[in-house]
């Protein structure tokens, strides 16, 4: 009886022990279940990754996990651990860089299932600061045809080794994953694409507006950061020289030191950026070798530069940064922020070209107007001043005589007034502040402490002809007569005559209590040495009929004629 009954209890285990793995299988079905269920709840790519890790490692008990995103060209984009804390990430010199046992699984994506890691012959190693690991599993996810990235797991609990249900479970796992990674990064596409087209459209409606130009950079740069998660974005414009690269705007929390700098175009990133037509995306806590002047200091890693325009319509350089540390810019964010300033791009030079008509369609009129004023007005003033001349000598009474010889007189000074409105009609510039215009400025601030309003001539090509430095003279000369009056002369009437001929000169008479005997006066000196500065003459003197005589002149150089 005894062998019978050790052949039940034998049966009885056996029977057990299949029990038990049926179990087990049963749990580990409902755990890949669970698992599948929950990374296929989520849309948000990021958060997915993480999750598909987590679930790997509960399923096959694995003490680390991590998931390598493989870019386009075949190199190891994104590196994703789990199971490390900030500690022992900080320790660890540097992030796999997808050679070794992670290459031989980029490059041959199949499941690869080792008891040691360090004994196989692809190994190279870990870098300094990372923790020991000896068992792994390595599988990898594909999306339809495209190889996505890898699955690796290491260190399975209690030192034991990973066997066939781990690695056909970890497997079942990554098709799944498959699935739920498709769906999110079509969703991630579908709302960046309604992002890019909104902003798209902001950006035209702005500059279509008539927005200033740096609004509108500054709403480009806020709209790209927020399309690519990024830590700090710029846009540096090219000077008019197209040696140097200056920064526009900025938007970030660490944008306020980037307002401002300057860097060459030559021999730098951002200027090979600035003169390519594609984006360069780098690593700028790696890239030793490449310059970036403008974003030195910042504490950026992964970095993108996207040309703004290209060729000759280049206008400067969209810089996109992460902390250092952070994920790459992904190919398919750098495509859609490559169309996106594209679009930007264009909308600008479509609101110069509209400004440019704009400023055009003003040139156009105010050149109506001047030829309207010289061929209607002037011509009809001066037949009314030949004719009023030609009755002055049919005029006996010498008082009437005398008001008919004013009226031509002021015919003729408005004549002059007219043609130098005409001039300034014609070389009009939204850039240059006229010399014309910065006299009448000095004159009208006159009239307040003076009482009364001056009255002016200006007469000669003056805008064209006078320099700059010349022109500064001028001015201080005009402004330190006319306080002299205010403070000195008691006058009731100034008159003032700016003509350029062969130079510059500037008359200033007023009717008040005249020079003093020894004909000097404070003030008077400054004038004499400015025209000295310029190799020109000085003089004051009294009036015949009472008041002083102011003229000074200045050369002007034939070179700055034209």
């Amino acid at each position: 009886m005894l062998i019978p009954q050790m052949q039940l209890d034998q049966l009885l285990a056996e029977l057990q022990s299949r029990l038990s793995a049926v179990m087990l299988a049963r749990d580990r079905v409902h755990s890949l279940l669970n698992a599948v269920v929950m990374i296929g709840t989520g849309l948000e790519l990021e958060t997915l990754l993480r999750r598909i890790v987590e679930a790997a490692m509960d399923l096959v008990d694995a003490r680390y996990g991590a998931l390598g995103v493989v870019s386009d060209d075949g190199e190891l984009e994104r590196f994703i651990p789990v199971g490390l804390d900030e500690e022992q990430i900080a320790a660890i010199e540097h992030w796999p860089e997808g050679h070794g046992l992670l290459g031989l699984l980029i490059k041959d994506p199949r499941p690869l299932r080792l008891r040691d890691l360090a004994g196989h012959p692809e190994s190279h190693g870990f870098p300094a600061g990372h923790p020991p690991m000896h068992g792994f599993l390595g599988v990898p996810i594909r999306v339809r045809d495209e190889v996505f990235g890898n699955l690796y797991l290491t260190e399975k609990a209690g030192r034991a080794d990973f066997d066939e249900d781990d690695e056909a479970i970890v497997i079942a796992l990554a098709t799944a994953a498959g699935v739920a990674i498709e769906n999110a990064r079509l969703y991630e596409e579908t709302r960046r694409r309604e992002t890019w087209l909104a902003a798209s459209d902001e950006i035209t409606a702005r500059l279509l507006t008539g927005a200033a130009l740096d609004e509108v950079l500054h709403l480009v740069a806020q709209r790209a950061r927020s399309m690519s998660d990024a830590d700090l974005v710029a846009i540096a414009a090219s000077d008019q020289t197209g040696e140097h690269l200056t920064v526009r705007v900025a938007d970030g929390p660490t944008a306020s030191p980037l307002h401002g700098r300057v860097a060459d175009i030559e021999g730098t990133l951002t200027g090979r950026a600035f003169r390519s037509d594609a984006p360069i995306s780098i690593d700028l806590s790696r890239a030793k070798d490449d310059p970036a002047p403008l974003l030195e200091g910042l504490g950026l890693g992964p970095t993108l530069l996207v040309p703004l325009g290209s060729g000759e319509n280049a206008r400067g350089v969209l810089m996109l940064g992460r902390n250092e540390g952070a994920a790459m810019f992904l190919p398919s964010t750098v495509r859609m922020l490559h169309t996106f300033v594209g679009h930007a791009a264009v909308a600008l030079e479509l609101a110069e070209a509209r400004s440019d008509a704009e400023r055009l369609s003003i040139l156009e009129d105010r050149d109506r107007i001047a030829r309207d004023l010289h061929d209607v007005i002037i011509q009809r003033m001066f037949a009314i001043a030949m004719s009023l001349m030609g009755c002055i000598r049919r005029i006996d009474n010498p008082e009437p005589a005398q008001r008919v010889q004013q009226a031509v007189d002021d015919l003729d000074d408005t004549i002059r007034q007219t043609r130098s409105t005409i001039f300034a009609l014609q070389h009009v510039g939204e850039e240059r502040r006229w010399l014309r215009n910065q006299i009448l400025d000095v004159v009208n601030a006159a009239s307040e402490p003076l009482g009364f309003s001056a009255n002016l001539r200006l007469e000669g090509p003056i805008d064209s002809r006078v320099p700059d430095d010349v022109g500064e003279h001028v001015l201080a000369v005009l402004g330190e007569a006319l306080s002299n009056i205010a403070r000195h002369a008691g006058a009731s009437r100034v008159e003032i005559r700016v003509l350029v001929d062969d130079g510059i000169s500037v008359e200033v008479e007023d009717n008040g209590v005249g020079l003093p005997e020894d004909g000097r006066r404070s003030g008077l000196a400054n004038l004499a040495e400015r025209a000295e500065q310029c190799g020109g003459a000085f003089e004051a003197s009294r009036r015949p009929g009472g008041g002083t005589r102011l003229r000074w002149h200045a050369p002007i150089e034939e070179e700055a004629l034209g």
